[in-house]
């Protein structure tokens, strides 16, 4: 049987999502957690891959296993059993063919930049103390709708088929002492909406202009595009799938 895992975590100690040698890993961190409390070996699949400090909000996995699961009595061992910083929400039974990664039709990004220094969001959220245009910022994000080929924001040597990515939505919402920037679409390049952003803050500080950006997008070139801006601002937030 086949179930998929809802769950979040503070990205601030883990080297991203995925087991690589000699570095935590979220993904490392939940395999050792079903393994032990389920008595057998479990390899979770990620819908996604976070960078080293990258934070989720929502992410999903999932695993196979022969057992009929009690899955609240599962859950709450699980958020006992697991760090403080990794919490799980739900455990779903689904079909066999069920893909927490292929089958998700978007995934919603947020970038998190504080305006006021705040000492309790320095690992949460990115302060920038320049004065920024949102409302032009705000501008050249919806000029990403129009297109769909994204390399320019990709890193390079990045083993992907196709750059192509369909954006759904693009803003900038200002709060009290915080700017938010919100991205969806079906999927996302590895560090696509860091450099991203990083473009769009440039254009906020009037350091680019619109037609840039657009001539930017054309180039398909990386280093015509703007710095990557740091991991501990980015959260994964949605995850949407059509059968849950």
């Amino acid at each position: 049987m086949r179930y998929f895992i809802q769950f979040a975590y503070n990205g601030t100690h883990y080297h991203g999502w995925q087991i690589q040698p000699n570095a935590s890993s979220v993904q490392e961190t939940l395999n050792k957690a079903f393994s032990v409390l389920l008595n057998e070996p479990i390899s979770i699949m990620g819908a996604g891959r976070t960078d080293t400090g990258v934070h989720a909000t929502e992410m999903f996995g999932h695993f196979d296993t022969e057992k009929t699961l009690d899955i609240p009595v599962l859950v709450h061992k699980l958020n006992s059993f697991l760090p403080k910083d990794i919490a799980i929400f739900d455990i779903i039974l689904v079909h066999d063919d069920a893909h927490c990664r292929f089958d998700a039709t978007k995934r919603t990004y947020e970038y998190h930049i504080n305006t006021i220094k705040n000492p309790f969001l320095q690992e949460l959220s990115w302060y920038v103390n320049q004065k920024l245009d949102v409302d032009f910022m705000n501008e050249a994000a919806q000029l990403l709708l129009k297109y769909t080929d994204f390399q320019c924001f990709s890193k390079t040597n990045t083993d992907v088929n196709t750059f192509d990515c369909t954006i759904f939505e693009a803003f900038w919402k200002q709060e009290e002492g915080k700017l938010i920037f919100t991205i969806s679409a079906n999927r996302f390049l590895r560090n696509m909406v860091r450099a991203i952003v990083g473009t769009l803050i440039n254009i906020g500080l009037h350091k680019i202009k619109l037609e840039d950006l657009e001539n930017i997008i054309a180039s398909k070139s990386r280093e015509k595009a703007g710095f990557s801006v740091p991991a501990h601002g980015l959260y994964l937030t949605n995850i949407y799938y059509d059968y849950i």
